[in-house]
């Protein structure tokens, strides 16, 4: 998937309504490709985002006739640069909040950050 490619989570469409929806919003969520998440709109430090480790938590769910939705929590590891020359990065913990939109028809996505 390209970083302009609209991700999408069919599995997580599919599950809707059942009692797998968070659990299989979490798995697909925590194995999209890297850059997908606005994980860089969420560095406090104005580090790298390493999001090949990250862990997600389905904070709530709601839906309608056209749309699944989702508030989750995300947790990374922001890379921050060394303060002075020759010190070396360091991996900072980090967390935001991120409310999840897919699309009933064609399992879209859209992702907005609602707390950095």
């Amino acid at each position: 998937m390209t970083r302009n490619a609209v991700p999408r989570l069919t599995e997580t469409m599919r599950a809707g309504a059942s009692g797998s929806f968070a659990r299989t919003l979490k798995r697909e969520l925590e194995s999209l490709p890297a850059g997908c998440l606005p994980l860089q709109e969420a560095a406090v430090h104005c580090g790298i985002i390493d999001d090949s480790n990250i862990s997600v938590t389905v904070i709530r769910t709601s839906q309608n006739t056209t749309r699944l939705q989702a508030t989750v929590g995300v947790f990374f590891t922001e890379i921050v640069a060394g303060c002075v020359c020759g010190e070396d990065p360091s991996p900072v913990n980090a967390y935001c909040e991120i409310r999840v939109g897919i699309d009933r028809t064609t399992a879209d996505v859209d992702f907005e950050l609602i707390q950095p």
